[in-house]
């Protein structure tokens, strides 16, 4: 460890630690319903119409990502459904007790927890996390991306007002002003746990701080049209979680899979949808802006379609009336860089003919970039959903849904709502689930005697030896 004296910023966040543990001794005594109502009072922060329109506005000036009435949108859909999950889960005392196995477990706080925000979600993201840490009853400190800070400040301005009116501790909720690499990295270091969202930089980070830590992996969404699917349905919520936000979410589709048999009609319904497909020429014009030096280009990330054609040149009327472009492929990985996540309203299409070809080469696709965070079907036949279930390495695959509604959890799905998706050890992540208040508590498991559960030889070996003998 490196002497105190030549780490300038240790003071910086040793203070915000030093209060954030204070006002968390305090909290740590408050019983499940003052618990619901600090919860609910960060909810309604961001939720209030004003604020959330506010939160947007300033978002997206200072990003220069998205767009207001997306953002709006998520604070509001995002904290509605968060405050749900969190107002029918028990977090404090005894949270479950199981005669059976003469098991009780009492929740616990982990304590201070380190939540580190991307830029793309500068409110709904650190709002989403601080909900679900205080449910747990600890305190948060909030590291935004340099981008997001003012829109950091704005919400936990909005915060402290509403924790003020439930008589809980303003230091509960804080934030690094000026945050820097130096600065976050310290905060990991000291916080008793790192959940991260955002660079896979900052993730990999996390879990070397030395601190307990859950990161999550980037999307790439691949997304399968059956040969049965409803085309016209297909389209519609393909084109609605393609363009909402303008694709600043990782789980907006980045690459669409079209049966063979339904090519051109579901190419005509994404067309009738907003989608403009590119000529081969287009194609090569807009690789050259996307990736001008082999990295894909912030000048494009999230940003409206008709900016996207102007950098790339895509003149004709149709262009650039477009919702969203379409970009036929054929191949995966570095020389084939629309294979990948691209972070816009730019959606690459692939053909297929069986759909164990078709999983095989989004496999590759999930290997180059996005391993093991998500896939989508469009089908009516429920084996084909459960072979894509069955054979990708993937933490989540929606049937039937517009996926970036869906995979941070839906009113109409059963995935929590969250904006922080695990994707396994596929992804090098600790977790392969939606985020949730659960991964903020210590559990104590009270253990009692019960009838003794001993078995026989019998029991455990008994198919072994009649196929192998003893």
């Amino acid at each position: 460890m490196t002497a105190v004296q030549d780490r300038p910023d240790v003071g910086t966040i040793a203070d915000l630690i030093a209060k954030a543990r204070a006002a968390q001794a305090v909290f740590a005594e408050y019983d499940q319903d003052r618990v619901d109502d600090v919860v609910a009072a960060v909810a309604w922060a961001i939720y209030r119409p004003d604020r959330a329109t506010e939160l947007a506005e300033l978002s997206v000036r200072d990003t220069g990502l998205g767009n207001v009435p997306d953002k709006i949108a998520k604070n509001q859909r995002k904290t509605l459904g968060t405050l749900r999950d969190l107002m029918a889960a028990k977090s404090v005392g005894v949270i479950d007790e199981d005669p059976a196995t003469g098991i009780t477990e009492y929740a616990k706080p982990v304590g201070v927890v380190a939540a580190v925000c991307p830029s793309t979600n500068p409110a709904a993201t650190p709002a989403n996390k601080t909900m679900m840490a205080l449910k747990g009853r600890n305190a948060v400190i909030l590291s935004p991306s340099p981008k997001g800070e003012s829109t950091c400040r704005l919400l936990v301005g909005y915060v402290h007002a509403e924790l003020d009116k439930v008589g809980a501790p303003r230091d509960l909720v804080q934030y690094v002003a000026n945050p820097s690499k130096a600065l976050t990295h310290e905060l990991m270091e000291q916080a008793d746990l790192v959940v991260v969202t955002g660079s896979q930089r900052n993730v990999r980070q996390a879990y070397r701080s030395g601190t307990p830590a859950i990161g999550v992996g980037a999307g790439n969404a691949p997304v399968i049209v059956d040969a049965d699917a409803d085309l016209a349905d297909a389209a519609e919520k393909i084109r609605r979680s393609k363009t909402f936000d303008n694709a600043t979410s990782c789980s907006s589709e980045n690459s669409v899979h079209l049966h063979t048999d339904v090519y051109d009609a579901a190419l005509d319904a994404l067309r009738a949808e907003g989608g403009y497909v590119l000529t081969p020429e287009e194609k090569q014009r807009l690789q050259a802006v996307m990736w001008p030096e082999g990295k894909l280009s912030s000048a494009i990330t999230a940003q409206s379609p008709e900016k996207i054609a102007a950098l790339a040149g895509l003149d004709s009327p149709e262009a650039r009336a477009a919702r969203f472009f379409l970009v036929e492929e054929d191949g995966v990985g570095p020389d084939h860089p629309f294979s990948g996540e691209k972070l816009s309203v730019v959606l690459t299409v692939y053909r297929f003919d069986t759909l164990p070809r078709a999983l095989e080469r989004i496999q590759r696709i999930l290997d180059f970039q996005g391993a093991g965070h998500s896939c989508g079907i469009h089908t009516r036949t429920e084996e084909h959903a459960r072979l894509v279930a069955e054979r990708l390495r993937v933490a989540r695959v929606l049937v039937n849904q517009a996926h970036c509604f869906g995979t941070g959890g839906g009113f109409d799905n059963g995935l929590g709502f969250t904006l922080t998706m695990g994707a396994g050890t596929w992804a090098g992540n600790s977790i392969s689930e939606n985020l949730s208040y659960r991964h903020f508590l210590n559990i104590t498991r009270l253990a009692r005697t019960i009838p003794p559960r001993v078995p026989s030889e019998d029991d455990l070996w008994g198919r072994y030896f009649e196929k192998y003998g003893r």
